[in-house]
């Protein structure tokens, strides 16, 4: 059984996605990044599993070992009074009794929701649906055995890897989706699409909440806006690695101008006014109380 507290934000994460206002979730990679979207008034954290991966210097898809993971998660959880949501790629796992276990050891850090994808490593060759469909399941089974609603968001990667026609991505997609609904998922993540008539029949043809990526470094046209979205009916807007592929490249940009120039503009520019900046290191620390 899982602490009372967890089943109430559990149960608390569940209901976001079934409200009218969209579910806007900022993508965070540590302690400090999800104190400070926690303080500036979001209602859930959801985690980047790109971006966890990057903050200790490891390539994504499943490089970082489970354990440090873990250690990461914990952290975040024991951080924030929110909700917490884990991207757990394909489920640190090689067959499913592997992806359960550690699926009970993500849990028992105290997160209420998952991202699971049926990509491995990004293959352009899906997992087999209905193997998918067993994973679901089994962590459904897993989830109510332990007393509580954990929140599945099951992302499919038709669109992602699959070199078919968009009408075969999109077909794709809504079989999938519909079919993991099935299987015990609450939302179900398409990523990434952008046009809104595609969106649109995601939203009206899976029987399902919809999530869909607003990450304007993977695309060449900027994804529609919150409102846009929230027009369109999709429940949930992830941020993904954007956040964080954000701040690497401000790190980046000051750090190339320091070599180059020999100037601070960047750096300033950012800074400025002084007081955000303060303001925001307090947030990230829990000061700003």
């Amino acid at each position: 059984m899982v602490p009372t507290i967890q089943k109430e934000k559990a149960e608390m994460f569940l209901k976001f996605h079934l409200d009218e206002e969209i579910l806007v979730l900022l993508n965070s990679w540590d302690a400090g990044s999800s104190k400070l979207i926690e303080a500036c008034g979001y209602k859930a954290i959801a985690t980047t599993s790109m971006g966890i991966a990057a903050s200790l210097g490891y390539p994504d898809c499943q490089i970082i070992q489970l354990s440090e993971m873990l250690q990461v998660i914990t952290g975040i959880v024991n951080a924030v009074q929110v909700p917490v949501s884990v991207d757990i790629e394909a489920g640190y796992g090689n067959n499913l009794d592997e992806i359960i276990e550690s699926v009970k050891k993500i849990i028992a850090t105290g997160i209420v929701g998952i991202n699971i994808e049926d990509s491995i490593e990004l293959s352009p060759v899906l997992v087999d649906e209905m193997e998918f469909c067993e994973r679901i399941s089994a962590i459904r089974a897993l989830s109510d055995s332990l007393g509580f609603h954990l929140v599945i968001n099951a992302r499919t990667d038709s669109f992602y890897t699959s070199s078919g026609s968009t009408q075969e991505k999109l077909a794709e997609s809504i079989r999938r989706g519909n079919k993991y609904r099935e299987a015990g998922a609450d939302c179900i993540f398409v990523q990434p699409v952008w046009e809104k008539e595609i969106i649109r029949t995601l939203v009206k043809e899976i029987n399902a909440p919809i999530n869909i990526l607003s990450n304007p470094t993977i695309g060449a046209e900027l994804p529609p806006s919150v409102r846009e979205l929230q027009d369109l009916g999709v429940a949930r807007l992830s941020m993904g690695s954007g956040l964080m592929k954000a701040t690497l490249a401000l790190i980046k940009k000051v750090a190339d101008e320091l070599s180059e120039k020999g100037t601070y503009t960047i750096l300033s520019d950012t800074m400025t006014p002084r007081t955000e900046a303060a303001l925001a290191y307090k947030m990230a620390i829990g000061l700003n109380k």
